[in-house]
């Protein structure tokens, strides 16, 4: 059983604490840090977790094998870095880090420590993405043209002054940072790399200083097309659709698969619930038990923040990036 430290106490790090307390046979949590103990006080008490503010606290406790991040995304790179050095296996929530620079480091000083870091894109995971690849994989396609995407939510009505979130240096480019990111990895694993992108973003309702609109077009490495649309505000989306030269395939809202090929009728396929959360971070547990190697490879996660800040970049200056 690998023994873990939450860092981020957070709504999303209490969704990954719940996906295996108590649930999982391969990872549990045994610490938690957070900036504010007494907030977390009784979900601490309650998932048995030793709670406390300073990550130093679990860096040195022996019994500790594995550091989880669910902290502002700006905190990521030292944090990785720290938590190698002191020879803890990591898994860290999206996006990665902010810059690709930051990103390589982060990467070295994990190979250098010799321990395992994974990239916490939890849709890599679902039954409808890998039917997705199984197809793309055997050519069902044909030869794939263009790809649509669209992650959006209300999430940014709940934020408020003062909140990390809400600052542009944590959330650049809108909703990328927090939901157009799986997109960006998503197309990347499916599709390959990404060589180009022009973004469009803007604010036209929040009342906090980050976009709340923002669209991409992305031109990969393979001569394809694609679009990345993610809104801040406004009522849930995600989809997912690749066209290819024998026809197309849709996923939507993670389980529900839809195809349309040129001579057959159209096809879905509904996967029904699935625990994302739950399988990555048992893969990452596996990772460490040297079982099977996390399936998202450190030179995509690089690749997916490259792309990431190519996209502030875009947007901020109104101009094509490309991306090296």
């Amino acid at each position: 059983m690998i023994h873990a430290v939450i860092v981020g106490l957070g709504r999303w790090g209490q969704v990954l604490v719940d996906s295996v307390q108590g649930r999982s046979e391969k990872i549990q949590f045994t610490r938690a840090i957070t900036r504010t103990p007494t907030k977390a006080e009784g979900f601490a008490h309650n998932r048995r977790l030793s709670l406390s503010s300073q990550l130093e606290d679990a860096l040195a406790d022996s019994a500790i094998d594995a550091v989880v991040l669910a902290t502002p995304h700006s905190l990521h790179a030292q944090q990785i870095e720290q938590a190698a050095a002191a020879g803890k296996h990591v898994f860290v929530e999206k996006p990665f880090t902010l810059t690709k620079a930051s990103a390589q480091e982060a990467v070295q000083a994990a190979q250098d420590a010799g321990i395992v870091l994974a990239l916490g894109h939890n849709r890599r995971f679902s039954p409808s993405v890998k039917e997705l690849q199984a197809r793309l994989d055997s050519g069902q396609l044909g030869v794939v043209m263009h790809a649509e995407t669209n992650y959006s939510g209300p999430g940014a009505f709940r934020y408020q002054q003062g909140m990390w979130r809400a600052e542009k240096l944590e959330s650049p480019a809108g909703g990328m940072a927090g939901m157009g990111i799986h997109m960006v990895d998503g197309l990347i694993g499916l599709l390959g790399p990404i060589r180009q992108v022009r973004a469009l973003s803007h604010r036209r309702v929040l009342n906090v200083d980050i976009d709340d609109t923002t669209a991409v077009l992305v031109r990969f490495r393979s001569g394809a097309t694609g679009y990345i649309g993610t809104i801040a505000a406004t009522s849930p989306e995600w989809r997912m659709q690749i066209f290819g030269s024998k026809g197309w395939v849709e996923l939507r809202n993670d389980s529900l698969l839809q195809a349309r090929m040129l001579d057959s009728e159209p096809e879905t396929i509904d996967f029904g619930p699935f625990d994302k959360e739950r399988a990555e971070l048992e893969a990452f547990a596996d990772a460490i038990y040297g079982n099977t190697p996390y399936p998202l490879p450190l030179d995509q996660a690089i690749h997916g923040i490259a792309v990431f800040e190519a996209i502030a970049l875009s947007a901020d200056t109104d101009q094509a990036v490309d991306i090296n």
